[in-house]
């Protein structure tokens, strides 16, 4: 197995040549080839995590594609955070979400926790609040 690991753009294209003849191909399970496809898909998310990482989505952002992927109702937000108009402020940013919200919908819907803790500007406040409460 000559894998080397991913150092520049130059290997990266290589590793991306590398593992397509398995998409056309897939292995068989635990055969050699398989293993080679396990390798070189690890160094090649490694290096993309590194020179091209993604930001979360926004956490409203998160919890409305949470929302329309699984048919999740307004309804049934409400019940994970409390009340109708809670759910009502959340999704139109007039209220941030809680450590309890947080920790609900993930619990309970399986969303990550890192995605909805990221500080956001509520509709209407200044951006130099939001300066202020990122700082503080």
């Amino acid at each position: 197995m000559d894998i080397r690991p991913i150092r520049n753009e130059t290997d990266y294209g290589r590793a991306l040549a590398a593992i397509q003849v398995f998409f056309e191909n897939e292995p068989e399970a635990g055969s050699a080839e398989a293993d080679r496809f396990d390798v070189l898909a690890a160094l090649i998310e490694s290096y993309e995590r590194k020179h091209w990482p993604i930001d979360p989505p926004h956490p409203v952002a998160a919890i409305v594609h949470h929302m329309e992927a699984r048919n999740i109702t307004r309804s049934q937000l409400a019940d994970v955070l409390g009340s109708r108009s809670r759910a009502s402020e959340i999704l139109n940013r007039r209220r941030h979400l809680t450590l309890e919200m947080v920790w609900a919908l993930h619990k309970k819907w399986g969303l990550p926790a890192e995605a909805l803790i990221r500080p956001y500007r509520l509709k209407g406040q200044p951006k130099a609040a939001r300066r202020r409460a990122r700082a503080g």
